[in-house]
């Protein structure tokens, strides 16, 4: 196993190796400030006439990099969207009843607004920070440093079955010996050591090279999956030299008797990890398939948009009638949102028509046993109806579950629901779940668990009671034994870190936490933002990645908000409370429709459903029927 140890000192080559090697960047002059945009690095005298500010998303950056003569946008995708919002809330004005304004505002949504306030903030702060240092070094996030520091727990690899190895991780824990890099050397070439699991966080794991024992000093974090972690005794089949650290190197004369001695016993990775990661990261779904995906715009119908781009299980789905590519929605692979061509008219869902004629050249359709499948139901006996009330996560306000109305029944197990005071006269915001989807819920399900319901907007009897409101409607609650029960042993805890999609946002990953847990539903907030933008999610849902799942597919993480901005949200926030909070005693959120009148729900109506309509592996009977 230690053929591949080499106790030679780290003093005895002095070869150079172009791996290594560092080019020499020539000082830019200390007056100038450095701005650094879309990785390039401009100057200016100043540090006011070189910037300008996006019309559309409000980012800061540099006047010469940004979009058009005009320079009013930072890219393409702004101007554009800037352009088809304003005619967006034309339509939406429309929807709603009103008549439509000369110059309709740009949608915004307020999670998306606030972020990239702050981002505009933390840019200005750079800015002037600028004004007196000649580089201004940026420090990106860290999930290592913000675990340590704060003495997180993240949640294991496992709890994510969706998620590249989350079936196959196997018994990687703490006390596992792998073979890394040696940073603690000067020799030329790349060396090896081997280093202990002292915590595991997601992929990321903090090491210890083996001779420091209790010594903290070199620890360092780095990513399970990458390609630099190897299995012990990789060193001995590939040749490479096992050198111990400079620091400790007088410690032991006879290294190799050391190791033998530490590792006896010890568990390492399994030899064909690596090839195992590799695999799991395989996804079948190409660029140029065609799907069918919810429309973003009405959440009522689908259409057929075509894969763009394919990052670690999620999809960037390009609407097939964008020219552009600019209108565009994304998604895991998994989604209950996303289906095979023809599924609409299958269930009789609505679906907007597509006015291109023929699929385009290279396009073609998604094979359908590529979808996730759902749980098959028994609709012959007792089943929903029309007009059956139910409580339901709001996909226009995922931190809410609402009083909610079953508006359609359609095949196969599909439902069209509504929630109840904030429904469109055309049925344009009906939603479609699944019969066993964990994001619907039997009347009294937050009551039972002490979790707030909104109730419906306008509601004067206030507090909210079901037996009231059935009467008052003339209509039933949704029979008990109809929902999904089942409860897997999904491993999360409360105060878990995790990598989160904002569901109102799906592009951004972000840094979360578990906040609270009932049975299969989770609380996931996003770290350093309002209570008020937390969501509801299934422990299914493939919307929610392990630590570290960002730097392992090369997605984007959105950190924390830093503490200026939370300060400014707090107090907007607030403002909003109290200007709204007049039928809502208690409720935290503007409802879906308020978000929709103060024109605020974002680009498009977002259909989230954060939840996966996978079977689960348990069960537990956590409802309980309550007769008016």
């Amino acid at each position: 196993m230690f053929d591949g140890y080499d106790s030679c000192s780290e003093d005895t080559s002095t070869s150079s190796s172009s791996d290594e090697s560092e080019e020499e960047v020539a000082p830019l002059p200390s007056s100038l400030p450095i701005i650094k945009n879309n990785g390039q690095v401009y100057t200016y005298p100043d540090g006011k006439s070189g910037m300008a500010t996006c019309e559309m998303c409000g980012m800061v950056g540099v006047r010469d990099a940004f979009y058009s003569k005009t320079k009013r946008f930072c890219s393409v995708s702004c101007s554009r969207s800037y352009s088809s919002n304003s005619k967006k809330a034309s339509i939406l004005a429309r929807l709603q009843g009103k008549p439509p304004t000369k110059k309709a505002k740009v949608l915004q949504k307020q999670p998306l607004v606030a972020k990239l306030a702050a981002y505009a903030q933390y840019q200005a702060t750079l800015q002037n920070q600028a004004k007196t240092k000649a580089a201004v070094p940026v420090e990106g996030f860290s999930w290592g440093n913000y675990i340590n520091s704060n003495s997180f727990t993240a949640a294991p690899v496992t709890c994510f079955k969706h998620a590249p190895m989350g079936t196959c991780w196997g018994d990687i824990s703490e006390g596992v010996r792998v073979e890394v890099p040696n940073t603690d050397c000067s020799l030329p070439t790349k060396v090896f050591w081997i280093a202990g699991i002292v915590k595991l966080a997601g992929y990321n794991a903090l090491l210890r090279y083996e001779g420091f024992e209790n010594d903290s000093s070199l620890d360092f974090w780095c990513n399970v999956c990458g390609s630099d972690i190897h299995p012990v005794g990789w060193c001995a089949t590939s040749g490479k030299p096992l050198v111990p650290p400079r620091s400790i190197q007088h410690k032991y004369t006879n290294w190799k008797a050391f190791l033998v001695k530490r590792l006896t016993g010890a568990k390492t990775l399994p030899p064909d990890f690596s090839q195992k990661v590799s695999e799991s990261m395989q996804y079948p779904f190409k660029t140029s398939m065609r799907v069918e995906v919810v429309d973003k715009t009405h959440l009522c119908r689908t259409r057929v948009a075509v894969v763009e781009s394919v990052v670690g299980g999620r999809l960037r789905l390009v609407y097939e009638e964008s020219e552009d590519k600019t209108d565009d929605f994304w998604c895991h692979m998994y989604s209950p949102l996303i289906h095979h061509i023809g599924w609409s008219r299958s269930i009789g869902h609505r679906f907007k028509r597509s006015d291109i004629t023929k699929k385009q050249e290279g396009h073609f359709d998604a094979p359908p046993h590529l979808f996730m499948k759902v749980k098959e139901v028994d609709t012959a006996g007792e089943w929903f109806k029309e007009g059956m009330k139910l409580e339901a996560i709001d996909p226009l306000n995922l931190s809410a579950i609402c009083v909610a109305t079953i508006r359609k029944v359609l095949a196969d197990g599909y439902l069209m629901i509504g929630i109840d005071g904030s429904e469109a006269a055309d049925g344009s915001d009906w939603f479609c779940y699944h019969a066993t989807s964990p994001s619907i819920f039997p009347v009294g399900f937050c009551e039972i668990n002490m979790i707030e319901l909104t109730p419906p907007r306008g509601y004067a009897k206030l507090p909210f009671k079901w037996f009231d409101y059935l009467r008052e409607t003339d209509s039933i609650a949704a029979p008990v034994k109809l929902f999904n029960k089942e409860v897997p042993n999904h491993g999360f805890h409360v105060g878990m870190k995790l990598e989160a999609v904002d569901l109102m946002e799906p592009r951004l990953v972000c840094v979360a936490t578990v906040t609270r847990i009932i049975h299969r539903l989770l609380r996931i907030h996003f770290d350093g933002w309002e209570d008020e933008y937390d969501q509801w999610v299934d422990c299914e849902s493939p919307d929610l990645y392990p630590v570290g799942w960002c730097q392992l597919t090369g997605y984007q993480l959105q950190p924390p908000a830093p503490q200026s901005s939370r300060d400014s949200q707090s107090s907007s926030s607030k403002q909003k409370k109290k200007a709204k909070s007049q039928q809502y005693k208690g409720h935290k959120k503007m409802t879906s429709l308020q978000l929709k009148e103060e024109l605020l729900d974002g680009e498009e109506y977002s259909f989230l459903q954060g939840a996966s309509d996978q079977e689960s592996n348990g069960s537990a009977s956590y409802y309980i029927k309550q007769e008016p």
